[in-house]
């Protein structure tokens, strides 16, 4: 077996790579979310960069091999923010490009939220605040097993105001599972507003802290604060890890962002037409900054 690159190795991307992707990957799934008449806008915008670099950069994982025990795991805790999820999946090629067109439709296994009928998906989810608990069980076995892979769990903040959440934080530290990364999709809005006007949730980092965790805060739409963040993670930093990723609601597109409205909104035709020629300019700039480099 030697001489042969792992995928995940043989696909490294640099920063205006995946900020492509990204810029591409939300012109699909705006398109996606359009087509099917509903979907959660906002909150799969804001995670969409954490994804990406997930995927296409940090996690070990082979869709050729998707079952791999050696694979890290991802969980998407906020399972609501499918959208941005099915179209990493499927262009990271766990499954054919074109069943995207199939979302929301009677029949399809793609829908509101992650099920483990899609392939690339480690976990059903959607109700929210069990998805950290199913990530510290998977840690767990990974280290019985004694695996080198790691497990990432994606929350929302609102999450943050469920009980559950706090049991597995409480277990991670108790068992010192430094082969988990929690990260918060931190965009400080929910479908009802702002969300420390529900719930009170300030005060994060301490509260983390003060279960035994390693925080960090970081801007979670740079792609390069990501990067060096998910891979220093992997350095063997004791005990578990949360990431507080300050992000923008409706990222990518202007009049999108941090607006509660489109939590749940779905496009008009004019507002799909304008949210893809401002990310078709995005993705022209990235590429006018790759020519430069090479030069």
């Amino acid at each position: 077996m030697s001489g042969i690159i792992p995928f995940w190795e043989s696909t490294v991307r640099t920063p205006d790579e995946l900020r492509t992707i990204a810029a591409e990957i939300r012109k699909d799934m705006l398109v996606m979310i359009h087509r099917a008449g509903g979907g959660h806008t906002g909150g799969s915008l804001s995670s969409l960069d954490i994804l990406v670099t997930l995927y296409f950069r940090v996690m070990r994982i082979d869709p050729s091999r998707p079952k791999n025990p050696t694979r890290d795991r991802f969980v998407l805790s906020k399972g609501h923010s499918v959208e941005g999820y099915l179209n990493v999946l499927a262009r990271m090629g766990f499954f054919a490009a074109p069943e995207l067109e199939t979302y929301g439709r009677f029949g399809s296994k793609l829908y509101g939220h992650p099920t483990m009928s899609v392939p690339g998906v480690e976990a059903p989810t959607g109700a929210l605040g069990h998805g950290l608990s199913i990530g510290v069980g998977m840690a767990l076995a990974g280290r019985m097993d004694r695996l080198d892979n790691h497990v990432y769990v994606l929350m929302g903040d609102g999450e943050q105001a469920e009980g559950s959440v706090w049991e597995a934080a409480m277990s991670a530290s108790h068992y010192g599972l430094n082969n988990l990364t929690a990260i918060i999709d931190y965009n400080k809005l929910q479908i009802s507003g702002d969300v420390d006007s529900v719930m009170t949730i300030s005060s994060l980092v301490d509260r983390w802290s003060d279960f035994g965790w390693t925080v960090r805060e970081l801007d979670g739409n740079d792609v390069d604060a990501l990067t060096c963040e998910f891979e220093s993670d992997r350095a063997g930093t004791p005990g578990p890890k949360l990431v507080l990723a300050h992000t923008r609601k409706g990222c990518g597109v202007s009049f999108m962002e941090n607006n509660p409205a489109w939590h749940h909104k779905v496009p008009t035709d004019d507002e799909l037409q304008a949210a893809l020629a401002e990310l078709d300019e995005q993705i022209v700039r990235l590429s006018k900054n790759v020519k430069e480099r090479v030069r």
